[in-house]
């Protein structure tokens, strides 16, 4: 557990529209670099150009349509090594990748999945959506269908990849995959169920606060935009 007068800064990086590939090794750096305890517990959002994203249990890597055909459509594919299977990402959908040192936290691993559900659930509610986690089927659900995945690793009790939600993608990128390995699995939007137009950057901004809420220990959260660094009180 955290020691009792301990102040623990999240920083919050808001990477934009970026692709996976440049997003997934500046995981990996501030990965290594917390680990090192050269960095704070950091928090990284994105938007991420089409891509689907193969996890490492292969069962659960599921796609409806060759390689070549989904390549052709613009969305490239990816091999991780992440929890879960495959996974799709697009503009609308918001990713965040919490790289946290768990131990500071006082988190086991399963505290912190419940954790990042919460979080989910927390931000889908202020947008008018109300979901919830199901056990035994990884991400959150409204009622039969799916508006979040969450896949997780951590090494040596600090995480990285995370969760990602559908705000206002466009959904026809889940048709090339099964989601979560499941047959009959069918993805949502938080635009689908209310009929809203969000602002992502306002969305993002709800998000950034529900972090800080939950694993920023000092009261304040430093927030960084590409270029731009703000503290955030």
């Amino acid at each position: 557990m955290p020691e009792k007068n301990e102040k623990i800064v999240l920083k919050i990086i808001n990477c934009g529209i970026a692709p996976y590939a440049e997003v997934l090794a500046l995981q990996h750096d501030l990965r290594d670099k917390r680990r090192e305890g050269t960095i704070a517990n950091t928090a990284l959002l994105v938007e991420h150009k089409p891509v689907i994203t193969l996890g490492a249990r292969q069962t659960a890597n599921r796609l409806t349509l060759a390689n070549e055909h989904i390549e052709r459509q613009g969305i490239e594919i990816v091999n991780i090594r992440r929890g879960g299977g495959a996974t799709a990402h697009n503009p609308g959908q918001i990713v965040v990748y919490p790289i946290l040192n768990l131990s500071q936290l006082g988190l086991g691993v399963s505290d912190y999945i419940h954790t990042l559900e919460n979080i989910g659930v927390t931000l889908l509610a202020q947008l008018g959506v109300e979901a919830e986690a199901k056990k035994g089927f990884p991400g959150l659900w409204v009622g039969p269908r799916k508006i979040a995945s969450i896949g997780v690793r951590v090494s040596k009790m600090v995480s990285y990849h995370g969760m990602a939600l559908n705000i206002q993608n466009d959904l026809s990128i889940f048709n090339c995959i099964i989601p979560c390995g499941l047959d009959g699995v069918t993805m949502t939007s938080a635009q689908q169920i209310t009929g809203k137009q969000y602002d992502m950057e306002e969305v993002k901004q709800i998000l950034s606060n529900i972090l800080q809420e939950n694993f920023a220990k000092d009261g304040k959260t430093k927030y960084q935009k590409l270029g731009q660094t703000t503290r955030l009180a």
